[in-house]
């Protein structure tokens, strides 16, 4: 009925080599995003890490400049009592690479004493020396503000 076509042999060679490299380069493309997302996810998390490190720095910062402002002998200290910088516990790996500056102010209205304590925590982690722009280095930095009232 209909008479079969036959295409010689020459006119089909290539066709699979053109078809390989087109999968091939999808496949390069999927796995070139694929790793893209997986490092990004990686650099999210340390970011994540470092920032509740520093928060976490900062809040321990003002917590020892407010209990050197309210002494447990119930004496309402001053400003001056408070020390510019606070320093880790001795073993205390949570706070490894962190440095945490304190700064106090004491404004009096009224007879009442009111204090704002800032604490500064800045983490880092890799090649930070100086300003370089190392792409180890991994830099966070967290900020609280407390404030509290005395007679």
């Amino acid at each position: 009925m209909y008479p079969k076509l036959k295409l010689p042999q020459y006119s089909q060679q290539g066709s699979a080599l053109i078809i390989g490299i087109f999968v091939l380069t999808v496949m390069f493309l999927l796995a070139a995003s694929l790793i893209r997302i997986v490092s990004d996810a990686d650099e999210s998390v340390n970011m994540e890490v470092w920032g509740t490190r520093a928060l976490f720095s900062a809040n321990s910062g003002a917590d020892a400049a407010l209990s050197q402002l309210f002494p447990l002998s119930g004496v309402n200290g001053s400003c001056s009592n408070v020390s510019s910088t606070w320093s880790p516990p001795t073993g205390g790996n949570g706070f490894h690479n962190c440095t945490v500056l304190v700064n106090c102010n004491a404004t009096t209205v009224a007879s009442i004493t009111q204090y704002r304590i800032n604490s500064l925590a800045v983490c880092e982690t890799g090649n930070c020396a100086g300003n370089s722009d190392s792409s180890t280095c991994l830099r966070v930095s967290r900020q609280v503000e407390v404030e509290a009232r005395g007679n």
